[in-house]
């Protein structure tokens, strides 16, 4: 039995486990949760009541929350690419970086998505204020760790990637990169430009309608 991802392809988490499912060429059935697939949303729903997404399914097996998705690909389904390097050291400061991105970039991204789905036009303004402030914060410590590397842990692309990409593809339409952090944008372009990543980008670039604070004409 194949794997099962269930997620949405717009969806920063689901884009995460996506690239690194790319990364490998790794065999899955990609299941969409939305209006078209209610019977997606249902065995999702079954699987996982808590509502979140992306979730795998291998077998009789669900596993959900994205770094222990991708741990367990590279336990379970290994390929090419190792994602988690095997010195314990290394390791954990892939994990280090990978809650970094999670945590204080893709968090405050999502933060002033959600203050502008509220509708309410003062926690929109609210929650992209708190979200700059934070992000910037981000933004300022990330250009010191990536001098003189050409990924998030140095020079191989890991689970840190995997989350630094969708978070700072949405992390900069939230709140633009400064020209002031050349090796944040150096970065980003380069994860942009991985073909793992243009993948997910690409087939997310439907539903950019659906970004609440609108998404730029670019990337």
């Amino acid at each position: 039995m194949p794997l099962a991802l269930y997620g949405h392809p717009f969806s920063s988490y689901t884009q995460k486990v996506l690239i690194a499912l790319y990364e490998n060429a790794t065999p899955f059935e990609f299941r969409c949760i939305g209006p078209d697939t209610p019977e997606h949303a249902g065995e999702w729903l079954r699987r996982w009541p808590l509502r979140k997404f992306p979730l795998l399914v291998d077998g009789a097996r669900d596993v959900a929350e994205t770094s222990i998705i991708i741990e367990y690909l590279q336990l379970a389904h290994p390929g090419p690419a190792r994602l988690l390097p095997a010195d314990p050291m290394a390791a954990l400061d892939v994990r280090f970086l990978d809650r970094f991105f999670d945590l204080h970039v893709m968090n405050w991204m999502q933060h002033a998505v959600n203050g502008a789905l509220s509708g309410d036009p003062v926690k929109r303004k609210e929650g992209l204020a708190l979200a700059t402030e934070k992000l910037e914060l981000a933004y300022a410590w990330l250009e010191g760790q990536l001098a003189g590397r050409t990924w998030a842990a140095g020079a191989d692309f890991t689970l840190a990637d995997c989350a630094a990409a969708p978070s700072l593809f949405y992390a900069d339409w939230t709140h633009r990169i400064a020209e002031a952090f050349p090796l944040l944008r150096a970065y980003r372009a380069r994860l942009l430009a991985r073909p793992s990543v243009a993948r997910a980008v690409e087939e997310a670039r439907p539903f950019r309608p659906l970004f609440p604070l609108g998404a730029p004409d670019r990337d």
